[in-house]
């Protein structure tokens, strides 16, 4: 005898469940037996949980060079949480602190979420506060406030202060060179502009703050373009107008520097060649910057 559930009387908890559940074999699981609860991935979707990645390209540096490196953002359902992963050392994973103090400091609030920042290539070192910029950027494109594709087209580098201020950092002129390299344009701090303009025909952004780099990706106030740094005068040494005789080695000095031939002094001791040596650089013509980046 089959008892039938009174009107009163609550549906037992599997049975209810099962009448939730979209069949096993419904065409959307692909016949694979996946059963989906109704409209459960589609609200997930709606919401963003886990959908949408931000990427800002910057780099890592290696002695004299500069390594790409990717920041990627993703905001994850789940309890309010701050996670930095990639191979970062103590200054990098400081800058979580240094990134909620600056979106504070533009009256936002982190989402109630848990933020994942993951640093690619994972393998790879990084050293320096100079990924703060970038993961703060990262973020705000998560988060909608920013648009990510404006991002695409620049490598950011750049130190965050609490006040939202774009602390100047070491290496710019590197992360310029490699922005060059990838047809990029370079987003650094005000402070370093005229410096990363030295790299070439590349588009340099150097805001003060995150606030007017904002304003400028949404046309309410462009930054001025920076433009290069002046070089400091070297000091070059003893005249060769002041050498007195030696008129051989005068000469081949003069030939060297003019074919851009290499040069070998041999002599005595106290026959003058470390002088005619040190006068060589003054009749030499001034580098350009495109030679004085080639020598660095």
């Amino acid at each position: 005898m089959r008892i039938e559930p009174s009107p009163g009387r609550k549906q037992p908890f599997d049975t209810a469940l099962r009448s939730r559940s979209v069949p096993a074999q419904d065409e959307r699981s692909g016949g694979r037996g996946l059963a989906l609860p109704e409209n459960g991935a589609t609200h997930a979707i709606e919401q963003g949980w886990g959908k949408v990645v931000a990427s800002v390209s910057t780099v890592a540096y290696l002695g004299l060079e500069a390594r790409a490196v990717e920041v990627q953002v993703q905001l994850i359902a789940g309890l309010p949480a701050f996670n930095l992963v990639g191979l970062a050392d103590k200054a990098v994973a400081e800058s979580r602190e240094r990134v909620r103090g600056a979106i504070a400091a533009m009256g936002l609030s982190l989402p109630p979420k848990r933020i994942v920042v993951n640093l690619s290539p994972a393998d790879l070192p990084k050293e320096g506060s100079h990924f703060d910029l970038p993961i703060a950027l990262g973020l705000l494109a998560a988060m909608g406030v920013l648009d990510a594709e404006a991002l695409a087209e620049f490598v950011v580098v750049g130190e965050l202060g609490l006040d939202g201020r774009v602390a100047p950092s070491p290496g710019v002129l590197l992360a310029a060179l490699h922005a060059s390299e990838e047809g990029k344009g370079l987003i650094c701090p005000a402070a370093q502009g005229a410096e990363a303009a030295w790299a070439g025909s590349i588009e340099v952004l150097a805001p003060t703050d995150v606030l007017s780099l904002l304003n400028h990706f949404k046309g309410h106030g462009l930054l001025s373009t920076p433009q290069p740094g002046e070089a400091e005068e070297g000091f070059h040494g003893p005249d060769l107008r002041q050498v007195k005789g030696q008129e051989t080695a005068k000469r081949a000095l003069e030939i060297a520097a003019a074919g851009g031939h290499n040069l070998l002094f041999v002599g005595p001791p106290g026959a003058g060649k470390s002088l005619m040596a040190a006068c060589l650089p003054g009749i030499l013509p001034p580098l350009d910057a495109a030679e004085a980046l080639g020598i660095m």
